[in-house]
Formats: C-alpha cells, sequence, structure tokens
C-alpha cells in the first residue's frame, strides 16, 4: 500500500501554497509568452513595456506585486492584477490537491499536474480564445500514461481503466467536433472551437466517460448561465462569442476533486430530470 501524505498538517498545506504561488508565477509566464511564440526559459523575467530585467525580489511571489504597489521599479508602467491572482489561485489549487488526493503522493502529484494544465490553458483561452493543440495532445497523453498507475495503487484494474479512459477521450473528440460542425451548419458559424474539443479529449483521458460527461454537463450549465447574465447586462452582445475552454478546465477539475462520486450525482440529477 503506497505511503498517503500526510494533509492535516498545518506547516505541510502552508509549503505546498508557498510551491503553488511559486508554480502560479512560471505559468503566468507560459500563458503570456507561449501564444507570442516565445520562449519560456530565456529572457529572465523583464517589464513587458520598458524591456528591463527584474531583480530576484520583485519575482517573489504576491509579495514582489505589493512591494511594487503594482507598477514596474524603473518605467512606472502597471503590472496587471492577474499576476498575484493567479500565483493565489495556484496556492489555493495545491492545497486543494493535498486535502482531495485519493490516498497516494502519486495521486497527488498527478492532480498538481492536472490542474497545472488547466489553469495553463484557461489563461490563454481568456486570453486569445485559442487553446494550443500541443498542450491539449501533452495533456491527454500525460492522462493516459498516469490511469494504469493509478488504477494499479488504488486496487483498479489497470488495462481496463487505461481502454475506458482512451474511449471516453475519443468520444469527448468526436462529441464536440460533431457539435461545432452541426454549429456551422446551421448558424453558418462554428457552435465551438477546435480546441474546445481537444480539451475534452484531454478531460476523457484524466475522467474517464463518467467524469468527462459530468465535467461537460456542468461546463455546458455554467457557460450558459454566464452566458445569460452578460447578454442581461449588456457585457454581451447577440452573438457575440466567448472561450468555452474556462468552463471545461473548471468542471474538470471540480470532477477530479470531487471523484466519482459527484460524477454519478450530477449525472444521477440530469437523468433523474429526464425521467
Amino acid at each position: 500500500m503506497p505511503m498517503a501524505p500526510a494533509t492535516d498538517s498545518a506547516p505541510l498545506a502552508v509549503c505546498f501554497a508557498l510551491l503553488g504561488a511559486c508554480v502560479g508565477s512560471f505559468l503566468n509566464l507560459v500563458a503570456w509568452r507561449l501564444p507570442r511564440r516565445q520562449s519560456v526559459i530565456l529572457p529572465g523575467s523583464h517589464c513587458i513595456r520598458c524591456g528591463q530585467g527584474l531583480a530576484w525580489f520583485d519575482n517573489i511571489p504576491l509579495l514582489g506585486w505589493l512591494l511594487l504597489a503594482g507598477r514596474c521599479r524603473y518605467c512606472g508602467a502597471g503590472i496587471s492584477s492577474r499576476y498575484p491572482l493567479v500565483e493565489l489561485l495556484c496556492a489555493g489549487l495545491w492545497v486543494l490537491q493535498l486535502q482531495t488526493h485519493r490516498g497516494s503522493w502519486a495521486a497527488l502529484l498527478a492532480g498538481l499536474l492536472f490542474s497545472g494544465q488547466l489553469l495553463v490553458l484557461t489563461l490563454i483561452d481568456m486570453d486569445t480564445m485559442w487553446l494550443p493543440e500541443p498542450l491539449c495532445r501533452w495533456g491527454l497523453l500525460a492522462g493516459l500514461l498516469l490511469t494504469p498507475i493509478l488504477a494499479a495503487l488504488e486496487g483498479g484494474d489497470p488495462l481496463r481503466q487505461t481502454m475506458g479512459h482512451g474511449f471516453a477521450a475519443l468520444m469527448g473528440l468526436l462529441c464536440l467536433e460533431a457539435v461545432s460542425g452541426l454549429g456551422q451548419l446551421a448558424l453558418g458559424v462554428p457552435a465551438l472551437g477546435l480546441g474546445d474539443a481537444k480539451l475534452a479529449a484531454m478531460l476523457g483521458a484524466w475522467l474517464g466517460g463518467r467524469g468527462l460527461a459530468s465535467a461537460v454537463l456542468l461546463a455546458v450549465f455554467s457557460a450558459a448561465l454566464v452566458g445569460v447574465v452578460g447578454r442581461l447586462s449588456g457585457r454581451l452582445a447577440a452573438y457575440q462569442p466567448f472561450p468555452f475552454g474556462p468552463f471545461l478546465a473548471l468542471a474538470g477539475m471540480v470532477l477530479w476533486c470531487g471523484g466519482e462520486t459527484l460524477a454519478n450525482g450530477l449525472l444521477g440529477l440530469v437523468l433523474a430530470g429526464l425521467i
């Protein structure tokens, strides 16, 4: 039986929060540079306005932004509050994974990897309405590679679960591509971006069939709610597109943390409403 991490330790939670904030700082950089085809390694962190490199103490997650009062030390240009917010969000996700892991360090590390992938994809989609196919592809492969390992550690059938997750990934890709194609025929524009279908395939690789179905349902409901509120408030024009990827990512994270119990509960509610 694999040794489980001690989640009731406050110092451990603090360490996870600090590490999560550092990872969030790096994910901010990835989400900014990747769509611009820039290296995520070189050059080092710098002001996007004046190009001046930042000192190490300016890069301290959360604290650096606060000490600078949200402005570049050299040119005075404003620094978006998104940077500390993403660092804080990633810190929270790391602590959440620590509290909701499935009983082993392997499951905990898998959850940290999954949440990091979803966070980067969310930030990029919010900025550009584009989900990079390489990130979705690597996320899908990571899910399929880790599924048999986690299944073996949890006493499941590695081959059966891997095949199930692989089939879920295929169905997620095909179903959302079909929805996009039907939208093109009916409305003249794709109902979904093809990146959404690839993200759904990635979720299928990590969550399996029930988890994917529940995640898609949750994402559709939350996106519809945001769309209605945005339309009624005037923040969204008629037929104005907005990214669906963040809703899929959020739903995927909720289902990963909630596990099979939450997936079965959501599907049960939907089926009860249909009967």
